[in-house]
């Protein structure tokens, strides 16, 4: 398994999708929504607004990393929030689902995982991704 998510989203209703197991699909297969082809999501990994949308990760010990979206915290209003914090490494992926008002940040149990890729979702900003390794 690649640690890079592969996430969709139409263009036309919003609807977001993640792949899970691509199978033997076909290079000129196509992922449809609304009757259109789905816009596959590259993750922005520089920070380009006034809003922080990388993930910041901090392992808090050999088993848990800690990760707060934004080295200032991230919006959590209904107009404007993160949507989803996922870590992934080796063959696992966790995901934690938020909620406006809500803190934009998650722990998890990593396991003894020493490299680490993070990702958060922004409902209007798209897909973000960082590194952590130990």
């Amino acid at each position: 398994m690649s640690n890079e998510l592969k996430i969709y989203k139409c263009s036309i209703c919003g609807h977001v999708v993640e792949v899970l197991n691509n199978g033997t699909r076909p290079a000129s297969a196509k992922t449809i929504c609304c009757g259109k082809e789905m816009d596959l999501l590259a993750p922005n990994t520089v920070e380009a607004s006034t809003e922080k949308h990388l993930p910041v990760a901090t392992f808090v010990d050999e088993n848990k990393l800690s990760v707060k979206v934004g080295s200032a915290e991230h919006p959590m209003i209904e107009a404007h929030y993160i949507e989803w914090i996922s870590v992934v490494y080796g063959d696992t992926i966790q995901r934690v689902n938020l909620k406006p008002g809500q803190a934009p940040e998650a722990t998890f149990c990593i396991c003894g995982a020493t490299n680490i890729d993070v990702y958060a979702y922004c409902n209007i900003h798209g897909l973000w991704k960082s590194n952590v390794a130990k």
